[in-house]
């Protein structure tokens, strides 16, 4: 169930959000939101894949709480290889899941969560971003098809919706091969990144 049954009015008075890195007390109301909002075969995707047994990029592991402290979004990046170039293994990150409380979709809260993870990519040095998800809704973000033809996830996926964002002109020229995980395995130790509060 939403922890934010009124949604009208986050939405008609623009509350405050807070990003931050996502905290171990959150967890449990990480996997019910994702649970909530995408439903019991998320784990049967593809991306999951290169997810499973992994820790989050460092500092990419965001949440966005409400004024109450309701977790309302979340968003994780991913350390992975977005194939090979001349022989070498390309690194980049994968984005996702991205998931807003059912209750506050259309109160602008997904797109908040994606400029604050892509500018985080971004000041973090990070080359380029790849996610499987909606052309219509990510090319507003600036993420295309055109890099990304010769590479392929690791299970069924729709090639229309492997998009890539590059920080690094370039960076994803000439690839081609599987996506890979290449991030630290679960287990190993975490730094949690502080991050400015936004609206």
């Amino acid at each position: 169930m939403s922890a934010f049954p009124n949604a009208a009015a986050f939405t008609d008075a623009a509350p405050l959000f807070r990003i931050a890195s996502e905290r171990a007390c959150e967890i449990a109301q990480r996997e019910a939101l994702l649970d909530l909002a995408m439903g019991p075969g998320r784990t049967r995707k593809s991306s999951e894949a290169i997810r499973r047994g992994r820790l989050p990029a460092e500092g990419l592991a965001l949440s966005a709480t409400g004024a109450d402290g309701a977790l309302a979004a979340t968003v994780r990046l991913w350390n992975i290889s977005a194939g090979r170039r001349d022989g070498a293994a390309v690194p980049a990150l994968l984005l996702g899941p991205l998931a807003v409380d059912p209750a506050l979709q259309g109160a602008g809260l997904g797109g908040l969560m994606m400029r604050h993870a892509i500018a985080e990519a971004a000041r973090l040095g990070h080359g380029a971003i790849i996610l499987v998800g909606d052309p219509e809704y990510y090319q507003r973000f600036g993420f295309s098809p055109e890099k990304t033809a010769r590479l392929a996830m690791p299970g069924p996926f729709e090639p229309r919706r492997l998009l890539a964002l590059e920080f690094a002109a370039g960076h994803l020229d000439g690839v081609s091969g599987r996506i890979r995980p290449t991030g630290r395995l679960e287990g190993t130790a975490r730094l949690r990144t502080p991050l400015r509060i936004a609206a």
